[in-house]
């Protein structure tokens, strides 16, 4: 298994914008496949929006197991999804389970773009996110960016809700949902099956909800 570095929290001020980021996904983007939808474009498998997809269509680079301060939870109700969606909350105590996927500057704008439910083709002004380690760009769920720290010499960069997990009422994820986030986990070869089912059972939302025994047997199945 590979060791994930465990990321700490911090801004990484910067003079030059990067070329390059650590695009730190910790809910359905963990699996490589789902995240390819929103680079080229398409249709995910069971999912009822198209993705008009990145201006720059090249998959990751690289992708890496980490480990970032905070907590994820499951809230609102995804019309993709039907359940809870996963959120970060960086201020939380408490260790994410997430994978970085190395892309441009400008894909981590464009998959932004398509998650705040926004056309890409705009470039975000980074400056902000990476001098205090966050920046709200609107109210709306994934419309906060947030930077976990640094891996490899360049920044993480990942987005969640401008609330906390104690200021929203949580929301079970489904089934479908949880096996593609469980899956890309155990993909980034990392984690034994039985520490993500137990790490993601104990996640606010989820917790009561989902055993670690059932989150297993989603993935078996």
């Amino acid at each position: 298994m590979i060791s994930p570095p465990v990321i700490d929290a911090a801004g990484v001020a910067a003079a030059v914008p990067p070329q390059r980021v650590w695009y730190t996904s910790y809910g359905s983007n963990t699996d490589r496949a789902r995240l390819a939808h929103y680079i080229t474009g398409g249709r995910p498998p069971g999912a009822t929006r198209e993705y008009p997809g990145c201006r720059d269509r090249r998959l990751p680079e690289r992708s890496l197991p980490v480990e970032i301060t905070g907590s994820m939870y499951f809230a609102t109700e995804s019309s993709v999804w039907t359940g809870g969606r996963a959120f970060l909350d960086p201020d939380a105590k408490g260790r994410v389970l997430a994978r970085a996927h190395l892309v441009t500057a400008q894909q981590f704008s464009d998959i932004a773009a398509q998650e705040m439910y926004r056309e890409p083709g705009t470039d975000l002004d980074l400056g902000e996110v990476l001098s205090l380690g966050h920046a709200v760009l609107g109210n709306g769920r994934y419309e906060t960016l947030v930077c976990p720290g640094v891996l490899d010499g360049a920044p993480m960069l990942t987005f969640t809700a401008p609330w906390s997990v104690d200021d929203v009422e949580l929301n079970a994820p489904s089934a479908p949902y949880l096996t593609v986030l469980t899956r890309g986990l155990l993909a980034a070869g990392a984690w034994e099956l039985a520490t993500i089912a137990e790490y993601v059972a104990a996640c606010p939302g989820a917790s009561g909800h989902w055993t670690e025994r059932e989150i297993r047997e989603l993935v078996a199945a």
